[in-house]
């Protein structure tokens, strides 16, 4: 009874999002069991580009660190708000959701170049957020019962929250960037005068993941509902 309910609710979760953070619990828990080791994973362009190492395009965005506090701090946030971008403003544009991600990845990997970063998976989680709470402007949020304020600084916040932890600000400036970079060619420039559609999904994408018919007792996690947790929780002014 157990484990069908847990199957259950992990079939409920929507696929992009499913994909994703059972490939990043799965890569920690194989470097926890010693299989594997992070030097195997870490983003590093010469072994990429000169020794072929090309999955380290893909590992480094799965692995969180060893399991701790910071490791289920950025899944809580990469799984939240992953789903709700999901079910939310790409409810039914699977193609579109999978776009945004081999284009905020591809941009994170270029910058990466530039930039003494090894495992780009935080900064991913912080551009996701960025999106997010940029397309929920009213969201009121609350941090560890301690800060109110609107959703648009909530990435911000994430920063200083990572600075007081004595973090480096890099990986979540990389974020923010990368999400602004999307959103502002997304949703900003096509409404502008003379502006336009620049970021189109490829047929091919939409070939593959989007489907005409949705499962009717598929339950979504409300996009503009995001409490549930002690920090980031939310709910719309007037609401």
């Amino acid at each position: 009874m157990a484990y069908q309910t847990f199957r259950q609710e992990y079939m409920q979760i929507p696929p992009v999002t499913r994909a994703y953070t059972t490939a990043c619990v799965l890569t920690t828990a194989v470097v926890q069991l010693e299989i594997i080791t992070p030097f195997q994973l870490y983003f590093n362009p010469e072994l990429i580009f000169r020794h072929y190492q090309v999955w380290r395009l893909v590992t480094n965005f799965l692995f969180f660190g060893p399991v701790g506090f910071n490791f289920l701090f950025n899944m809580i946030f990469l799984y939240r708000y992953c789903r709700m971008l999901e079910e939310g403003s790409f409810r039914g544009r699977t193609a579109d959701f999978v776009f945004m991600f081999l284009f905020g990845g591809l941009l994170m990997t270029i910058f990466g170049l530039f930039v003494n970063l090894v495992f780009l998976g935080q900064a991913f989680t912080i551009m996701l957020v960025y999106v997010w709470s940029r397309r929920n402007p009213y969201v009121r949020m609350n941090f560890f019962g301690l800060l109110n304020f609107q959703a648009p600084f909530l990435p911000w916040v994430l920063m200083g929250f990572s600075l007081l932890l004595g973090n480096s600000i890099i990986v979540d400036l990389l974020g923010i960037a990368v999400g602004h970079i999307y959103f502002f060619l997304e949703d900003v420039f096509p409404n502008q005068p003379g502006g336009g559609r620049i970021l189109k999904t490829p047929y091919i994408l939409k070939a593959i993941f989007d489907t005409p018919d949705e499962d009717p007792d598929y339950n979504p996690l409300p996009e503009d509902r995001p409490g549930g947790f002690a920090w980031g929780e939310g709910q719309r002014l007037g609401g």
